[in-house]
């Protein structure tokens, strides 16, 4: 059983900053990749952000360069600066523990709770 506890979300305005922050804990197997995916109301969950085990990074395209993703594996811990927030932002956002296949894809495979983000203009 794998444990994820979020925390970090909020309300902020437009232009401002927070840092997501998700432990893992419980049955977690080496190499995993970590990722963040957020789902606003009315829309699909899609993917924000992804880290492999190794550091390699990969970002939607609507938050490049605004946000951040990190780990620390002796924590297996992934945060999720994110700046220069914008209404758009808005949504609850996921954290994962999964796996990277080949061509790099991240397939999630354990989701935490969510933790909600609102972005006022």
């Amino acid at each position: 059983q794998v444990q994820l506890v979020e925390s970090g979300g909020g309300s902020v305005q437009a232009g401002g900053s927070l840092r997501l922050s998700c432990a893992a804990s419980g049955s977690i197997f080496s190499g995993i990749a970590m990722g963040w995916y957020r789902q606003a109301p009315g829309k699909q969950r899609e993917l924000v952000a992804c880290i492999s085990n190794g550091g390699s990074t990969n970002y939607a395209s609507s938050v490049k360069g605004r946000f951040t993703i990190s780990r620390d594996n002796g924590k297996n811990t992934v945060y999720l600066q994110m700046n220069g927030l914008e209404p758009e932002d808005t949504a609850v956002y996921y954290c994962n523990v999964g796996i990277m296949i080949s061509g790099g894809t991240y397939v999630p495979v354990h989701w935490g709770q969510g933790t909600q983000v609102t972005v006022s203009s």
